[in-house]
């Protein structure tokens, strides 16, 4: 029996299932570890229901409304040891975690509560959830509806009667409130991003000794159309926040008060406890569009996280084209031209130690290299009209694109050698043989045999690169960017604006955040959408590279 085990292990078998088990251990681990992220913020969107119920603490009674979002049980010592008088058997007691909502009233959204200490739950079909662009949500009972300051539908006790007009009337609040946002945000802002360059095109004659009378008159011309136009549009602008502002309602919260509250402020409204299970399936669907289309608010806590989608997607995009050249000509230098020798030695040794460099030192050189010195010098090569306004003198999607590209150009240079020493060094024989220049059996034999593995140089880059965040806070991301870096404006794509990044936006929102409790599930949501972005990314590149492995295959053979 000893000689067996003895066998058995010279013959490899125990590293075999020790490697297979680590490797089980660990995708057991990746799988419960989303399950986990997925578990904690996709749950954030279903619409929970609203309990209503009386806290009794000692001689104090009040009243509680809200959502109970978290349930943690603490020991009944630490609850006595600060100074709350609680009389139970047990070694533990329950602590609700329970979202009143109603900001603007009580000055927190939040609350935590004993569980002995609640009593009469109940979950009224009557309560409302008023989703609000300010102040979070609204939990109450809907009383009236007013219009112009006139009371026009009051609800009864305990009826629904006002609702179907409620629900018609924000959706009336909600139209206009598209028609604000398309003026403001495309049609104003076009008119003012072309006052801007005729501004400075102004500019650039009068350095240039061009401001002749008929240029600036033909400048003037053209703005005096803009601003036509723009005061048409702000005539319309006043008209739609008056008709914004004509409705509102009047819904009593918790501690008794009665609140007035525009449907301009309204998202949306709804009564979880009245609901069906595919009604808060729709709701459900709803917020998570909201979620994937729509710009943040409230500090980042409220609305959605597409700018920083799109910036994440962009950004990686223009680091792909951007690094892909520049590693592979490298690495093609490397192998097939310079003399292999002590210095092309040093060199392959300081690129692999180039991918170990901590990424804030790339991102403090990216600030001092690309962003002050190459930008400064555009800046007063290309635009001086511009200055002492930075164009490209500033961190921008550019300089951050540029960052990455240098931080990830050793992983592509590396496995593009890799890709070229794995080639015969009979095909390229053979090509000669045939007559083809070196030139050309590189550019039509060895290139195209060797792109699969510089498209798994481009995959590990773009895994790398997605995730960063220490970089890019000093070469181009920001907490909230005014708009897109791709726009119907000239010249569309702006590489010189800051944008919005899902690394980032974790780490604002986790920990720059000043409503945490709000913060929390936003950050487990955003997290698995960056995973998801992440991994949409790395399988488009590696179908790419499966079709270019099947297409070339013949060559190998």
């Amino acid at each position: 029996m000893r000689e067996s085990f003895g066998s058995w292990a010279r013959s490899g078998s125990p590293w075999v299932w020790l490697n297979a088990g680590a490797v089980a251990i660990s995708v057991v681990m990746v799988i419960g570890l989303l399950v986990l992220i997925a578990a904690r913020g996709l749950g954030h969107f279903w619409p929970a229901s609203i309990m209503e119920a009386e806290v009794r603490s000692g001689d104090t009674t009040y009243h509680l409304v809200g959502e109970k979002v978290e349930v943690v049980s603490v020991p009944v010592e630490q609850v006595q040891s600060a100074g709350i008088e609680l009389q139970s058997d047990k070694e533990t007691v329950e602590r609700y975690l329970i979202k009143t909502g109603n900001r603007d009233v009580y000055g927190s959204d939040f609350r935590w509560v004993l569980e002995p200490f609640v009593q009469e739950i109940t979950y009224p079909e009557n309560l409302i959830a008023v989703e609000r662009r300010e102040w979070g949500n609204f939990y109450g009972y809907l009383l009236a509806l007013k219009e112009k300051g006139e009371t026009v539908a009051v609800q009864a006790a305990g009826e629904n009667s006002i609702w179907p007009e409620f629900e018609q009337r924000i959706e009336r609040a909600l139209n206009i409130h598209e028609e604000i946002y398309q003026i403001e945000k495309h049609d104003i802002g076009r008119i003012n991003y072309t006052i801007e360059r005729l501004r400075l095109k102004q500019r650039r004659l009068e350095l240039d000794g061009k401001d002749s009378l008929s240029a600036i008159a033909e400048i003037d011309a053209e703005r005096a159309v803009l601003n036509a136009e723009y005061e048409v549009l702000q005539k319309q602008l006043a008209d739609l926040y008056v008709e914004a502002n004509r409705d509102s309602f009047v819904a009593k919260a918790m501690n008794g008060s009665e609140i007035e509250v525009s449907l301009s402020k309204v998202v949306r409204a709804y009564q979880p406890n009245r609901m069906g299970v595919m009604e808060k399936m729709g709701f459900y669907g709803a917020k998570l569009w909201e979620f994937l289309s729509d710009e943040p608010r409230e500090a980042n806590t409220e609305g959605g996280i597409f700018p920083a989608i799109f910036g994440t997607v962009m950004m990686v995009i223009l680091m792909s084209i951007l690094v892909t050249p520049f590693g592979v000509i490298a690495a093609v230098y490397l192998r097939e031209y310079a003399k292999q020798g002590f210095v092309t030695r040093m060199i392959r040794i300081a690129v692999n130690n180039l991918a170990g460099v901590p990424s804030i030192v790339y991102g403090v050189f990216g600030l001092g290299f690309f962003v002050y010195f190459l930008g400064g010098h555009v800046d007063e090569m290309f635009f001086p009209e511009a200055l002492p306004a930075p164009t490209f003198g500033t961190p921008g999607l550019m300089w951050a694109s540029l960052t990455l590209a240098l931080l990830t150009v050793p992983v592509v240079i590396v496995a593009t050698e890799e890709g070229l020493a794995r080639i015969p060094r009979s095909v390229r024989e053979g090509s000669l043989a045939l007559g083809a220049t070196k030139a050309e059996t590189l550019w039509r034999v060895v290139l195209p045999m060797a792109s699969p593995a510089m498209m798994t140089g481009v995959i590990l880059a773009v895994a790398r690169a997605a995730g960063e965040v220490a970089p890019l806070m000093l070469v181009g991301v920001v907490k909230l960017a005014p708009s897109l870096p791709l726009d119907g404006n000239y010249p569309f794509i702006h590489l010189d604006q800051k944008f919005m990044h899902l690394g980032f936006h974790i780490y604002d929102v986790g920990f720059q955040s000043p409503n945490v409790e709000a913060a929390r599930p936003l950050v487990y949501a955003t997290a698995l959408l960056l995973v998801i972005v992440i991994a949409l990314l790395n399988l488009s590149a590696i179908a790419i590279r499966n079709h270019l492995r099947e297409k070339y295959k013949s060559l190998e053979m």
